[in-house]
């Protein structure tokens, strides 16, 4: 593991993820740029002194140097946004796949480079877009795939939080300073953040692509360099249109995703904050409630639920399902053996691309006079 040393958040969530299912062991880290700190770390989770580095660097050519079935397999990095890129172009380049935090990069232009990385190498990248781990979402991708809701005309996305509607400093909380930093967050606060977790949502259910889009980025707290809020229209090849909307300034909200997709035969509605719920909607029949851990779901949905009926799926076992078929995605392949379908389904270098993708366009658009910009190429 890269970061994820004491006093960062997502770097425990990482761990617990990919320690739910007994697949993954970690074996080092290099967990802070403080020695001290990424020592103290490594000792808490049981690594002998030998396997915590001092720097990434160091960590990612010692590995390499190691005995296969001593070295560590693949790395993970939590770190902030522009911290991603060279550790994950390092370990490719020595061989290592890699688990990755979103968003990819901190600009398009190595999103790019990273992807073509992937390429060449043919090793596993995957990316964190938790909310695509959740079995109804696998249920919704799987309706919406097959036609169940026809035509799609109209998407409504919204992700709103509250927890930055004041100005907070870096002190005060270590995750908001580094997410409000230019220098350190990239072009965009709040849409880079959760913005492009609603875009991957669209994405990940329906597979539309975006032709242009129409944005508004604000930043409300008083000297926040970045967007704390922000609306986008999306218009997508096919003639299907979105809401995007993305706060990280809404008072009272803590993680409020939602996802509304209407075609011309039904539409579906999830939330985040009733995950284990799907819900189908149709205008010559009552709509249906589909829930969690049931024979009438998709193979796909089945495949990434651990818990009886009426047992919370939560963002925890969301997240471990990337881990997870990664992982069997790695094993099979170091077996010499091809994955099974279900194992290839988490998010990778693709998304990772059109995620920058969106960042690029939405900055923009924001600041451009006309009212439709087009989707920035890779």
């Amino acid at each position: 593991m890269v970061g994820g040393g004491a006093g960062s958040f997502i770097g425990a969530v990482h761990r617990m993820a990919a320690n739910l299912d007994g697949q993954i062991e970690l074996v080092c880290g290099c967990f802070s740029s403080s020695f001290d700190n990424s020592r103290a770390t490594g000792r808490r989770l049981f690594l002998p002194d030998s396997r915590i580095y001092a720097t990434y660097r160091e960590m990612i050519e010692k590995e390499a140097l190691l005995p296969e079935g001593e070295r560590m397999d693949f790395v993970s990095i939590v770190t902030p946004n522009h911290l991603h890129f060279e550790p994950a172009m390092l370990a490719l380049g020595k061989g290592f796949h890699v688990v990755l935090d979103k968003p990819m990069t901190f600009t398009l232009g190595e999103a790019w480079q990273l992807k073509e990385k992937v390429d060449k190498t043919g090793l596993l990248l995957a990316l964190t877009h938790t909310y695509t781990g959740y079995p109804m979402v696998k249920e919704a991708r799987f309706r919406v795939r097959r036609g169940e809701l026809g035509k799609i005309r109209r998407i409504y996305v919204e992700y709103p939080q509250g927890w930055l509607a004041e100005n907070v400093s870096e002190s005060e909380n270590k995750q908001a300073g580094w997410r409000v930093d230019p220098k350190r967050s990239g072009i965009a606060g709040c849409m880079g953040d959760i913005g492009t977790h609603c875009f991957n949502l669209i994405d990940y259910i329906t597979g539309l692509t975006a032709l242009d889009l129409c944005a508004e980025l604000n930043s409300f707290v008083p000297g926040r360099l970045l967007d704390d809020d922000g609306a986008v229209l999306i218009r997508y090849k096919g003639g299907a249109k979105a809401v995007l909307a993305a706060s990280q300034v809404a008072v009272g909200e803590e993680n409020n995703l939602s996802i509304r997709i209407y075609g011309e035969k039904g539409g579906l509605e999830w939330r985040q904050e009733e995950p284990n719920t799907l819900l189908l909607k149709r205008n010559d029949k009552p709509g249906e409630t589909l829930r969690t851990s049931h024979a009438y779901l998709s193979a796909a949905a089945k495949h990434n639920t651990r818990t009886p009926g009426g047992h919370p799926e939560g963002y925890i076992e969301a997240f471990a399902n990337i881990y997870r078929n990664f992982a069997l995605t790695l094993q099979s392949r170091m077996a010499g053996e091809e994955p099974l379908p279900e194992y290839l389904d988490f998010p990778a270098a693709d998304d990772g691309l059109k995620g920058m993708q969106l960042i690029e366009t939405v900055v923009a658009a924001s600041k451009s006079d006309k009212k439709w910009v087009g989707m920035v190429e890779f």
